[in-house]
């Protein structure tokens, strides 16, 4: 085969028994081409019509990505390949995937720190009244 990303023969016996396989009019283009392009897209990040030619038509590529996904047979293979693997032996959680309440992101508060009423009594007030001004009145009326 044309060099590219390709399933190995082991990988392809896993996947093929979790296929859909319902034969119609028109020959289909071979499941394991297909998968093999749809990892080629996924890992290179190319546009789906810029997929080599020899996956098959980038429009069956994206056809057969897009109507599995919908069918749920995706989630059957992560689920049956999952499953076969036995538990893992660690977990990694991303802050990503960590459902919080959208007020605990932060926002206003913190570490700033709020003066004692000591401190504040003693602190010089943000507001001195001009030396000229006995009633409280601003000069200017």
């Amino acid at each position: 085969m044309v060099d590219g990303f390709w399933l190995t023969d082991e990988q392809w016996l896993r996947l093929k028994p979790l296929l859909p396989n319902k034969p119609r009019g028109v020959p289909r283009v071979d499941d394991r081409r297909v998968i093999s392009g749809i990892v080629h897209v996924f890992q290179s990040g190319c546009r789906w019509k810029d997929a080599p030619a020899f996956y098959g038509p980038s429009k069956t590529l994206y056809n057969r990505c897009v109507r599995w996904a919908a069918k749920g047979v995706w989630r059957d293979v992560f689920e049956a390949l999952a499953a076969a693997s036995g538990p893992p032996a660690e977990i990694l959680i991303d802050s990503t995937h960590v459902k919080a309440h959208r007020s605990a992101a932060g926002g206003k508060g913190g570490l700033t720190r709020r003066r004692s009423a000591v401190v504040a009594a003693v602190a010089t007030p943000k507001f001195t009244p001009s030396p000229t001004d006995t009633a409280g009145h601003s000069p200017s009326t």
